[in-house]
């Protein structure tokens, strides 16, 4: 399982420029006006992680597949949104089947790249784009709750529970918050999801800042973080532009030009890592000398379950999990090491996977 993320923002703050790095395609036509993106653009790449190539080496495995996650570039929302201004309700359709929403807002300066405000303001475009996606859920709801009153009469158990949770959503959005504030209960969780509002989805703020500025932000960017801290939300740094010419190179030429600017890391993996860590995510390996294999579950997920996610049989049948934790894997020096070290253990149905661990599962037919 990888994820899928919503790339949302105003026109002209940098959206299609970061995708395309992001993909390494040039599929989302980048360009200085509004709604050059009139199809949502679909985007998987692979999730980068050093883990994955250490246990191949080990392993002498004859292929890397690493888990993908999935982007979605979506048109520039504008004031109005929600009532069809600009093109309004088609794309925050898009918005709705994505699992988290990163709002990429523009904190540079440039006379030449028009604002569709005539301002640099990102968190003043921050709550622009939320106020669209709540109002659009308060007009969603509304509909929603009148089309439920004749199967509540009908004594219809299912459709109380989603009244009742789409009244909680609409109470919370009439104060002028998200509904992703609402505080749900455990039996009320796989409802509250099928509701698919959009403001219950998790919020990273992608703060496009200019090249000089892609090591430590500037002042535009220190303000989103703010806002960001004061909603529970997270936030990154990054440069679109540099991400852009990134993604032009290969891989010993990334790493020296990353180091000419002061950078550790590319954008790419601190934008994934920093979604991982919004939606809970977790990473678990299969390793052989066919392949070696990177699976994404979340957080509490249980053997079977991630099992469940290679093929649904090996969920039904499941009897044990072989299961070596990454660190030991590496300092045994594979399978065979960490067994005779007494580091492979026989993990059953309760277990909870723990991220990095090397799984082999035994399963009936």
């Amino acid at each position: 399982m990888g994820f899928k993320m919503g790339i949302v923002g105003l026109p002209n703050v940098g959206k299609s420029t970061l995708f395309n790095a992001l993909t390494k395609t040039a599929s989302a036509q980048a360009a200085n006006f509004p709604f050059c993106t009139i199809e949502p653009n679909v985007g998987e790449v692979g999730v980068p992680d050093s883990r994955l190539d250490k246990l191949a080496a080990i392993a002498t495995s004859k292929q890397i597949i690493p888990t993908r996650m999935t982007f979605v570039d979506i048109a520039g929302l504008v004031k109005g949104a929600s009532k069809g201004e600009g093109l309004g309700n088609q794309f925050l359709a898009n918005i709705r089947e994505t699992d988290a929403i990163a709002h990429v807002l523009r904190c540079f300066e440039d006379g030449d790249v028009t604002h569709v405000d005539g301002r640099v303001d990102p968190v003043a475009d921050a709550e622009t784009i939320e106020t669209e996606l709540m109002l659009a859920d308060l007009e969603s709801i509304e509909k929603r709750r009148a089309g439920l009153v004749r199967k509540i009469k009908g004594n219809d158990k299912d459709a109380a529970q989603q009244d009742r949770l789409l009244a909680e959503a609409q109470a919370m959005l009439e104060e002028g918050k998200p509904a992703r504030l609402v505080e749900v209960d455990a039996e009320d969780a796989k409802a509250w999801k099928m509701l698919q509002l959009l403001s219950t989805k998790p919020v990273l703020y992608v703060c496009n800042v200019g090249e000089s500025e892609s090591a430590e932000g500037n002042d535009h960017s220190a303000k989103v973080a703010e806002m960001a801290a004061a909603q529970g939300n997270s936030h990154v740094v990054i440069s679109a532009q540099i991400e852009e010419e990134i993604s032009q190179l290969e891989a010993e030429e990334a790493q020296m030009f990353l180091e000419e600017m002061g950078l550790e890391e590319a954008g790419l993996d601190r934008l994934i890592r920093a979604g991982y860590e919004l939606l809970h995510l977790e990473t678990y390996f299969t390793v052989g000398p066919k392949e070696a294999r990177a699976w994404t579950i979340r957080e509490g997920t249980s053997a079977p379950q991630a099992a469940g996610v290679i093929h649904g049989d090996f969920e039904k049948g499941f009897i044990r999990a072989e299961t070596i934790a990454y660190e030991d894997y590496i300092a045994c020096d594979g399978e065979q090491g960490a067994k005779e070290a007494g580091k492979m253990r026989a993990e059953g149905k309760t277990y909870i996977v723990k991220d990095g661990d090397v799984m082999h599962f035994l399963f009936n037919t």
